[in-house]
């Protein structure tokens, strides 16, 4: 009976890692998205979304396009504080989001528009699939704001 027990026991604790491991490996969120300007259409940038130690998600550019007839931007100018003048490569654009109860809900974080330099409050919705990623940054209220679509590839 004791061994039973101590298998039970060894076997609950190796599923329960390998079931921590894939959800972290299989996490919805992660990976690398196409910007789409809700303005234009166009793809403006590629990021990649991380989740941090903290258990937040951050999102990194790692590629820019330009939108056809202007020039392509590679330096954020217009950022805030430590950001300021660094190139749109390696820039955190998103972070600090938080998953909620609901899987593909995303609260609490900030998003940095990096044309103007302004930071946003910021949520994040994915569809049901999880290949379409709807972002909304806003002053204040969600009501005020803007929402973008990015594409997982």
């Amino acid at each position: 009976m004791k061994g039973i027990c101590k298998g039970l026991l060894t076997g609950l604790l190796l599923s329960s890692i390998s079931a921590f491991g894939f959800a972290a490996v299989d996490d919805p969120l992660v990976g690398k998205w196409k910007t789409i300007d809700d303005r234009t259409g166009y793809s403006r940038a590629d990021v990649e979304i991380r989740k941090k130690a903290d258990g937040t998600y951050e999102g990194i550019i790692v590629e820019t396009r330009n939108i056809p007839g202007s020039e392509k931007m590679g330096i954020c100018s217009h950022c805030p504080g430590a950001l300021k003048n660094k190139p749109f490569i390696g820039l955190p654009f998103i972070w600090d989001f938080k998953a909620t109860r609901n899987p593909n809900e995303f609260i609490d974080g900030k998003v940095l528009d990096p044309i103007s330099g302004k930071v946003y409050k910021g949520k994040a919705k994915l569809n049901a699939t999880g290949k379409r990623l709807t972002l909304r940054g806003y002053i204040g209220v969600s009501v005020i704001g803007r929402s973008v679509t990015w594409v997982k590839y």
